[in-house]
């Protein structure tokens, strides 16, 4: 898929409601874990929020800090080996420091999660319905022939056919699409009013990656949570989600609607990632244009901008602040709610010479 394509494809979400209830508040979030070797510095310093109804996609590659900052959430880390501080306030609640008790009245019942990989997140010894009807004992107390038909009618409303005969299946009787479509399942089994989807069609074909993403946006309005979706697919960022937040070294560089980073993004990472995109309407030669270098170790982040050894704009700012200075995530003059952490004084500009003609924009 083109940027062009994708740029047109984000504009096909609804509106979103001002008026909508905030149902994660997430601020200055820090991470880290203590090793032999130093201290892992995974999320430093990430802030955004989410209302219901809506979905927040989270970009960036491998070692960003994406999945750490979402497990924080859920409370899988372990306290022991995590150091953690700022605030995540879900439904008013926060969890920054609360109970293993409190994370498991909360867990499945406020905010579930749906894994990459759903062969290894569900029990392979176990039957499907089983799975599913235990997850709904946990939060209420109904005997165990009403959880199975409750896990039967959740196997029904993510498509798959035969729910009650599917239910006695196990997990590896059942294909990639399907495992991933009881995950869901599973997790949309207590109503959450907020789901966490991290990688959920990456080791699927395209037609089913489709199937999953009209599914989940499906179920978001029938139920009205809220969806965070951790990705690096700008394609599926495009049609799912209403809002992004790219992150870089465990840091957020830019944060905004999804049609205003995708379509005009400020961000030189973000410019990286959107030129990595192949073009079907590009000529067979003209290559693609992907960040280069690699990201840096957590153990040790460069001094400055952490993205400065991979940035081809470091030498348009004086004084050499992009190796001396961190940026601040700061808001965008004349674009409310919408951040960016870049030392550019015009990056728009730059974007719009320089970097648009080349993703055919």
């Amino acid at each position: 898929m083109s940027t062009a394509a994708i740029s047109e494809q984000s504009s096909r979400r609804p509106r979103l409601d001002p008026n909508a209830e905030t149902i994660l508040e997430v601020k200055d979030l820090q991470v880290q874990f203590p090793t032999a070797d130093g201290v892992v510095s995974a999320v430093n310093g990430v802030s955004y929020e989410l209302k219901l109804g809506e979905t927040l996609a989270i970009v960036g590659e491998s070692g960003s800090g994406k999945s750490v900052s979402s497990m924080a959430v859920m409370g899988l880390h372990d306290p022991k080996r995590t150091r953690m501080s700022g605030s995540i306030l879900l439904d008013g609640q926060e969890l920054v420091g609360a109970s293993p008790q409190t994370f498991q009245k909360v867990r499945s019942n406020t905010v579930a999660m749906i894994f990459q990989d759903p062969q290894s997140s569900l029990h392979p010894f176990k039957k499907i319905g089983s799975q599913i009807a235990e997850a709904y004992l946990v939060h209420h107390k109904v005997s165990k022939s009403v959880a199975h038909k409750r896990a039967v009618e959740m196997l029904d409303r993510v498509g798959i056919p035969n729910p009650a005969r599917r239910a006695k299946q196990y997990p590896h009787e059942f294909s990639g699409g399907m495992r991933q479509r009881a995950m869901i399942a599973l997790g949309l089994v207590n109503d959450p009013r907020l789901l966490i989807a991290d990688e959920p069609t990456t080791a699927l074909d395209v037609t089913v990656q489709a199937q999953i993403l009209d599914l989940l946006n499906d179920l978001q309005r029938e139920f009205g949570s809220a969806i965070i979706m951790i990705t690096h697919d700008l394609a599926v960022v495009a049609e799912v989600s209403d809002k992004v937040l790219v992150m870089y070294a465990g840091r957020g560089v830019e944060y905004g609607t999804t049609r205003e980073v995708l379509a005009d993004p400020r961000h030189p990472y973000t410019w990286g990632l959107l030129s990595s995109v192949p073009s079907l309407s590009a000529a067979l030669d003209v290559p693609l244009n992907p960040v280069r270098g690699n990201p840096p170790s957590l153990l040790n982040l460069p001094k400055g901008c952490s993205f400065n050894p991979r940035c081809d704009y470091a030498d348009r700012v004086p004084g050499d602040r992009c190796f001396t200075e961190l940026p601040a995530f700061t808001e965008v003059p004349g674009e409310p709610g919408r951040l960016t952490r870049c030392h550019l004084a015009e990056p728009a500009e730059i974007f719009a010479a320089e970097v648009a003609p080349r993703l055919g924009k």
